[in-house]
């Protein structure tokens, strides 16, 4: 991707914009020094919404941005319309935020090349992910031009929220508690019997993919604060000497989510129809402002439609702020010095970046759950107990580490996550031969989706392949062909590929979607070990046309571990909704009833980055 020349300071559009609007009313802000800035959810990998994109007359300033804050910079898009830095430009400006987690964001702009949307009016002018971790590990390995000037405008601590119940049960809110209290919930084989509680089992964390969101960096970094004992100067020998602890806290995770959001909305679920949500998770990683989200009815952080009504959850999460310290997420804005940002959309973008930091823009900031960089603002009434925060916490305020311990970690937890078990599962039936429209057939994409993906596992992880139509039969039983047993994957990658590339010659004919599933639950069940991440991915294009058992009977038959307590090994169905034609109601239900999560691939053409969100999870 062609960057454009760095400019100096005093010659950016950023610049200009100051010294001609910030005046005495301009709120001067000493730098952050916390990691504040995951992916919201971030959003899911290749998600750039659907917003108006339509010509208005003004310059069009798209904003790639994680998802929690959507909400916020559309209602500060609207004030920066009527402020003195709009009424300064030669032409008026438009801001679009648009959902692109931090971590993709990141992949995308050190890729090089263009943007990965083929829609060029949502390429993005600015881009404001969670933390500054992000930009500068793009400044490292692209070029600092391509992030421009990156400024924090507000930021929100990273927490873990835990059902009230059961934060009661470790003493809260008048114990302080740490995540080493929570590895040793993880150690302790009794879980929560070793506080009274025997009947909500083991300890379960959720956690997302450090690799694209920014709380499941932090929470990393975090834990290796935490065994070292330090709040400040972390090292890479740190994290390594953290190794051994932060592998027994992993152990406790029950999946990698790609977002914060798609966790949160199934906790949501299991709580509003009265299962507390206890046998699901028992601690989440998140930021403060998803968990005052969750809390008003708003799981996923999504962007709230005019007349819409939220619904707070039965039972509130409240935020532990551990003991050993926070990381903050400082959420900078930042122009792009990419090519295809034009000076008229990079003088808008300035202006905008510049009004952020004004008394009338940081006064918004609280109504979305965002704390204000100025200690002056008023917090409000989402700052308090009721929504399950504290506005003095946290006490500790861990600070962003080097780039070289980021990646340390990062290169860590790679090595320490918790191992994964996954059965692949593809509709090939005759539907599968439709266009996406971009030259390939829907077969085609799914067959370079789960290729693309063969990257994200170790050697040591259990990977099979299996695919299902009528009229064919193999070992697992008719109407399923077997192309990779579950097996170690070891250096088996490019005879995978090769066995994935023969599904373009198969047979090609019905849907039996619901035999296809309980084959493969029973298969990965009888094989499933706790301490591992056991999972059954399931891609179809359409309904079931040919299967023996019924959903419901499907339903009773997957979800009968979960409802009889059986969480030591539980085996997880992530089904990937493909095309149009895909029945989502009963995925959804297929998703829910084993505690994984469904991922909408309506829009066939980028299946390839629905595959990578789904394997973001392991």
């Amino acid at each position: 991707m062609p960057a454009r020349a760095r400019r100096s300071s005093a010659d950016s559009p950023l610049a200009r914009i100051r010294l001609r609007t910030l005046t005495g009313a301009a709120i001067l802000i000493a730098p952050v020094i916390a990691l504040t800035g995951c992916f919201a959810p971030t959003p899911d990998d290749g998600d750039f919404g659907d917003g108006d994109f339509a010509d208005d007359g003004c310059t069009s300033v798209v904003v790639a941005t994680s998802s929690e804050k959507v909400n916020m910079l559309d209602a500060l898009a609207d004030a920066f319309k009527e402020s003195p830095q709009h009424e300064q430009l030669d032409e008026c400006a438009t801001v679009r935020p648009v959902n692109v987690s931090s971590g993709d964001a990141t992949r995308f702009l050190t890729a090089g090349g263009d943007w990965p949307d083929d829609d060029t009016r949502r390429w993005p002018t600015m881009w404001s992910p969670a933390s500054t971790v992000w930009t500068d590990r793009v400044a490292a390995a692209a070029s600092s031009s391509l992030v421009g000037e990156p400024e924090s405008f507000t930021h929100t601590p990273v927490v873990f929220g835990v059902p009230e119940t059961m934060a009661k049960a470790l003493g809260y809110p008048g114990t302080a508690i740490g995540i080493g209290d929570f590895e040793r919930l993880c150690q302790d084989p009794h879980g929560w019997a070793s506080v009274g509680k025997p009947l909500w089992g083991s300890f379960k964390i959720s956690k997302t993919n450090p690799n694209t969101s920014t709380t499941g960096l932090s929470a990393i970094l975090m834990q290796s604060y935490e065994a070292s004992g330090k709040a400040a100067d972390l090292s890479a020998a740190d994290v390594a000497a953290a190794a051994e602890f932060s592998r027994v806290f992993e152990e406790c995770v029950i999946h990698y989510g790609d977002t914060t959001g798609k966790v949160l909305a199934r906790l949501y679920d299991e709580t509003q129809n009265g299962a507390g949500g206890s046998g699901y998770v028992s601690a989440v990683a998140l930021e403060e402002t998803s968990l005052l989200n969750y809390n008003q009815g708003n799981p996923d952080s999504h962007t709230v439609q005019p007349g819409e009504t939220l619904t707070p959850p039965k039972e509130k999460l409240v935020a532990v702020y551990p003991s050993g310290g926070s990381m903050w997420s400082d959420n900078p804005i930042t122009v792009l010095g990419a090519d295809w940002v034009t000076p008229a959309q990079a003088e808008a973008g300035a202006a905008f970046a510049a009004f952020l930091l004004t008394d009338a823009a940081q006064r918004i900031l609280p109504e979305y759950g965002f704390r204000p960089l100025d200690a002056s603002v008023p917090l409000g009434d989402l700052f308090t107990a009721e929504y399950g925060v504290d506005p003095a916490g946290p006490a500790v305020t861990l600070p962003k580490p080097a780039v070289d311990v980021v990646s340390a970690a990062i290169d860590q937890w790679t090595q320490i996550r918790k191992p994964s078990s996954v059965l692949e599962v593809i509709d090939i039936s005759g539907s599968m031969d439709d266009p996406i429209g971009d030259g390939r057939s829907k077969l085609d994409g799914a067959i370079a989706g789960a290729q693309a993906t063969l990257g994200h596992f170790r050697s040591t992880d259990e990977v099979g392949v299996w695919a299902f139509t009528t009229g064919v039969e193999s070992a697992a039983g008719e109407n399923l062909v077997v192309l990779r047993d579950v097996e170690p994957l070891a250096s088996d990658r490019e005879s995978v590929e090769s066995s994935l590339d023969d599904l373009k010659f198969a047979t090609r004919e019905g849907t039996p979607l619901y035999d296809a599933v309980a084959a493969a639950y029973d298969e990965m069940l009888a094989r499933a070990e706790p301490g591992r991440i056991n999972a059954i991915v399931v891609l179809s294009d359409g309904q079931d046309t040919d299967s023996s058992i019924s959903l419901d009977s499907l339903i009773a038959k997957i979800g009968k571990s979960a409802r009889e307590g059986g969480d030591d090994a539980p085996v997880r169905i992530f089904p990937i909704a493909y095309g149009e034609g895909a029945d989502t109601g009963a995925l959804q239900r297929i998703a829910e009833a084993t505690g994984g999560q469904w991922f909408d691939a309506s829009d066939a053409a980028k299946i390839d980055l629905v595959f990578a969100s789904v394997i973001n999870n392991f």
